[in-house]
């Protein structure tokens, strides 16, 4: 019967004795192996990490998105449409100018010249530019004015504002009748409508074999730039 006793209190002795080299045995290997420690920390850290960058980095695009620059999607900066915008302006038409001629002839000059005059009574701004259509009425038929000159540049005739161009012709020194002048037709520039007027220059234009000089028309805007 003892030696039972002393057979069982061996063995809870044993059974005690394994289970501490167990648990001793966990701790040490969770100490030897510092990675998983630090793994686990570093894990920790992401997370939370990962959670406020996320929050700052879109914070950071409302802030660009509710700019006020032209490249935000706030409001952009309003467009320059300029004055001189000729996309919106309209052209200038033969039913909103006033069309007058007077003789222009300076003592000395070798041709005579008249000048047409263009004002702008439409009640708005409009574009003009390039050559007038023009044709003497004589009694021998209608000559045309050939062009002479280079067109300047498109531009705005402010309403109530005039712009000028020339017709020169040349003089009858003869001392006959010549080709007498009985009107002036003046058809604005793009226009198929056109205005005929008393002509104010000499009464006729001398009768040439066509190797003298011819009526000629400058660009809008020419008066004065010779003839």
């Amino acid at each position: 019967m003892r030696a039972h006793r002393i057979t069982f209190a061996a063995l809870v002795v044993a059974a005690g004795l394994s289970l501490t080299a167990c648990q001793n045995g966990d701790d040490g290997a969770a100490a030897s192996d510092p990675s998983s420690a630090a793994s686990a920390s570093a894990a920790s850290s992401s997370g939370g990490g990962s959670g406020s960058g996320g929050s700052d980095q879109d914070s950071g695009k409302d802030s660009a998105g509710t700019g006020t620059g032209s490249d935000g999607k706030g409001t952009a900066a309003p467009a320059d449409s300029g004055s001189g915008d000729n996309g919106s302006t309209p052209k200038c038409t033969t039913d909103g100018l006033e069309v007058k001629a007077q003789d222009g002839f300076i003592d000395g000059d070798t041709d005579g010249t008249v000048v047409v005059g263009l004002t702008n009574g439409s009640g708005a701004d409009c574009v003009i530019s390039g050559f007038a259509g023009v044709d003497l009425k004589t009694s021998e038929g209608d000559i045309s004015a050939t062009r002479k000159g280079e067109p300047a540049d498109p531009y705005i005739l402010k309403n109530g504002k005039e712009v000028d161009f020339y017709v020169s012709y040349p003089l009858n020194e003869s001392g006959g009748s010549g080709v007498r002048i009985t009107g002036l037709v003046v058809t604005p520039p793009n226009e198929t409508k056109s205005v005929t007027l008393a002509w104010p220059g000499n009464d006729s234009l001398p009768v040439t074999d066509g190797s003298g000089s011819s009526v000629l028309v400058g660009p809008i805007g020419s008066a004065g730039q010779g003839g």
